[in-house]
């Protein structure tokens, strides 16, 4: 039985009689006419003229268009199939550009501080209104409020694993919430003198250290909820203090002037940093991937030393953000540009750039190697007062701050995931992502 229909078969046939005369094959033609009974003549004026020729390429272009467009059908189906998390991991070098992907609002003060959970697309902001909310910042949705401080929560931070959220607050406490029990506020910790401004859990989450406007550094036993240490030797409020990836070191910054590297163990100070002439508002180590493109910068000799702890950079009401030999305490460059205090910075997770916000209103992206300002990003009708790189990473085992495992160390194919999170005074925060 056929699939062609009378017409079809005439046509056919008269298209492959054509063919074969075309051809010289005499006698399959007269064998072709003779068996389907065909009264026909060929003529080159015909419309079965080349007919079977033309069908035939054509058919053969279809079918590699056809492959063509499934592949890229393929392709498509792929990449809408990624989630937003795996589309944003994918583009190494990605820097924030407007607009914002999520506005989120809610807040009732200025947004003091955010933070995102190591693993999962969940985002913290502290705020003013003494509250923190918790953020899906995928899907912009707004998940809850944990209520507790009485007054500004000023900063805030997961542990390596995203169990536990510290929180520290000008109400003089330091509250730790647990994100798999309902956010319960589990440990409520009492010490500091004034308001406490700093907040981070040092690699292994068992210890948090803080600091405050009592010019202390302290720490504190997460388990039992009791200080364990006490570091002193700021003579004014210490804004910020954070540890190096292996916990060997801690850097802090002050209304002083100066930055400090500090001796973890024993409490010491190893090396102060002098050169700002105001309130330095925020310091950050580099980490072990930044260090070539800094040793470019400072001329120095390449050096394969991965230590952490190694380079910091600080930021200040003096608007300057300066880059450090933490070791030696050595000023290694200067980045003037933005036009007012300097509120955050954020290494790139490539080690390529650093990243900046400030009262100025901006996100500003420094080259490493250079020291140029290569882009500025307006982020906020106000002051942008906190910013912070998603911690997820994707094609590798473990997660942590600045790619790195719960060890301190990032595996080769590890990616840590494209998207930053800014907090403004204008009480919203942002969620930047490709």
């Amino acid at each position: 039985m056929s699939l062609l229909s009378e017409r079809q078969k005439e046509e056919l046939h008269k298209s492959i009689l054509e063919y074969l005369l075309s051809q010289d094959f005499t006698e399959a033609y007269s064998a072709l006419k003779a068996e389907a009974n065909l009264d026909y003549t060929p003529d080159p004026k015909s419309k079965y003229h080349h007919l079977l020729e033309k069908k035939w390429t054509s058919v053969i272009r279809l079918q590699k268009k056809i492959m063509d467009l499934e592949n890229r059908n393929a392709a498509l189906q792929e990449e809408v199939s990624l989630s937003p998390a795996k589309r944003a991991a994918s583009q190494t070098d990605w820097v924030p550009r407007a607009p914002a992907g999520h506005v989120l609002t809610g807040h009732r003060g200025e947004v003091t501080k955010v933070t995102f959970h190591p693993a999962y697309s969940v985002l913290a902001s502290a705020s003013n209104d003494a509250t923190i909310k918790i953020w899906d910042w995928e899907t912009g949705e707004y998940e809850r409020t944990l209520k507790g401080h009485t007054r500004a929560v000023n900063d805030i931070d997961f542990d390596s694993k995203g169990n536990l959220l510290a929180s520290c607050s000008a109400d003089l406490f330091i509250k730790i919430w647990d994100g798999q029990n309902e956010w319960k506020n589990t440990k409520t910790m009492a010490g500091h003198d004034h308001s406490i401004s700093s907040v981070r859990f040092m690699p292994g989450d068992d210890f948090i250290v803080s600091a405050g406007r009592d010019r202390s550094i302290r720490v504190w036993n997460v388990a039992l909820g009791h200080q364990v240490r006490l570091l002193s030797g700021h003579n004014e409020w210490v804004r910020c203090v954070t540890p190096s990836d292996d916990g060997r070191l801690l850097a802090s910054c002050s209304n002083d002037h100066t930055a400090r590297i500090w001796d973890y163990q024993s409490g010491e100070t190893k090396i102060e940093l002098r050169g700002h002439e105001n309130v330095i508002e925020t310091i950050a180590f580099a980490p072990v991937n930044a260090y070539p493109a800094i040793r470019e910068l400072a001329g120095m000799a390449a050096d394969r030393s991965k230590q952490p702890g190694l380079y910091a950079a600080t930021g200040g009401r003096d608007k300057f953000i300066k880059l450090w030999d933490a070791s030696t305490g050595q000023l290694i460059r200067t980045l003037p540009g933005h036009d007012n205090w300097i509120r955050a910075l954020v290494f790139h997770p490539t080690g390529k750039f650093l990243l900046s916000c400030s009262d100025d209103k901006t996100i500003r992206v420094w080259e490493l190697t250079t020291g140029r300002c290569m882009k500025t990003v307006e982020a906020h009708g106000h002051f942008v007062q906190s910013m912070a790189w998603g911690r997820a990473t994707t094609g590798g085992a473990g997660s942590g701050i600045n790619g790195a495992g719960a060890d301190g160390k990032g595996s080769e194919d590890e990616k840590r995931i494209n998207v930053i999170a800014t907090g403004s005074v204008d009480q919203t925060i942002k969620v930047w992502t490709p």
